[in-house]
Formats: structure tokens, sequence, C-alpha cells
């Protein structure tokens, strides 16, 4: 593929509408990873109105082309996500809680129908104790899923299934309902 096509890739992201939760805005793409590089965050919210909207999670989801390649890639496309959600202390403390979260990033992907190859990323624990004037707050627990695949791609609208696959991926770690089969999700305008 040339610059052409992933330029269309790119046209075809600034048109996906995720659910409702989820908050996208094209941010600036890290520069020094490939010659061409496109990035976008997100912002998930539980899904309430007024005071009672908080944010459960967010993260970051970048496409990165290299005409040629490069060695690891295995291609000449990179998808690079992060993501973090809140969770709570118990789920924290689960020792497979890292193993679930590799599962659920993959599980994203292949539902979605993404074909990939050389995933690869970490899953972190976090967890946060507050001290001094600080001791009223409650403890807080994240998991942080840190991953990144080639996507294999015959055609430039293929890259949607990947960016679906990645919002499928942050509303499983948000805790978001699924929406029922058949059933599509309002979505709003909230694009930024």
């Amino acid at each position: 593929m040339d610059i052409t096509e992933f330029n269309r890739m790119i046209d075809l992201v600034r048109t996906f509408t995720p659910r409702s939760e989820i908050i996208l805005e094209e941010v600036p793409a890290p520069q020094k990873l490939a010659t061409y590089s496109f990035a976008f965050s997100a912002d998930v919210s539980n899904g309430l109105l007024g005071d009672a909207e908080d944010e459960v999670a967010s993260g970051r989801f970048v496409l990165l082309h290299e005409p040629g390649g490069q060695d690891t890639w295995d291609g000449e496309y990179r998808c690079v996500t992060f993501v973090r959600a809140d969770v709570d202390t118990i789920m924290q403390e689960d020792p497979m809680l890292p193993e679930n979260g590799w599962n659920w990033f993959l599980e994203a992907l292949e539902s979605a129908g993404c074909e990939l190859t050389a995933p690869s990323g970490t899953v972190t624990r976090v967890a946060s104790s507050s001290f001094g004037k600080l001791s009223p707050r409650s403890d807080e627990a994240e998991i942080e899923i840190r991953a990144s695949w080639t996507p294999l791609i015959a055609s430039p609208d293929e890259i949607m299934k990947h960016v679906t696959g990645w919002c499928n991926l942050i509303s499983e770690i948000a805790a978001l309902p699924p929406i029922p089969e058949g059933v599509s999700a309002i979505t709003s305008a909230k694009r930024r």
C-alpha cells in the first residue's frame, strides 16, 4: 500500500462512530516511530448524566505506516495502543488479572474479525493508597494494557475492524454492559 491508501485509512477512521459512552479525539501522533502516523484518544464515561457522569477508562490508538515495513512488525503497518481503566481492589488483587487483560485484548480483536500477526504487549496492575492530607481518599486500582500488533489488511477499509476491536477492548476493560445482539447503540456527536 502507498501513502494514498494510508490517507484513505485515516479518512475512514475519522468517520468511525463508537458507542455513546466513548468519546474519540484526534491527537498528535508520535513522529519518530514511523514515516507516517495517525492517533486518536478515547475517554470512556459511565454513561450517566450530569454530576453522576464519571470517566472510567481512557486510551490511545496509534496507526503507524512504514513503507517497506520494519523488521519486528512483519508488515508495513502497526497498531499501537494504551488503555487504562479503574478496577475494584478485589479485582486488582486477582493474580489472573494480567492474563485476563491480555485475553480481553486478543478476544476484542478476534470478535471484530481482525486478522493480525506479531501481537505483543504488557498488562499492568496499579494500586494506589493515599496518606497524610490525602488519606480521606479511597484506595484506587487500575489495569493498564499496552499492546501493538500488525494488522493484516488487503484494502484500506479493513482498518475499521481493528478500530472496532480496539473500541471493544476499551469497552470491556471499562466494564460497559454489552450491547445485545440485534440492538444498535444510540450514538452521539460527542466526537471532538
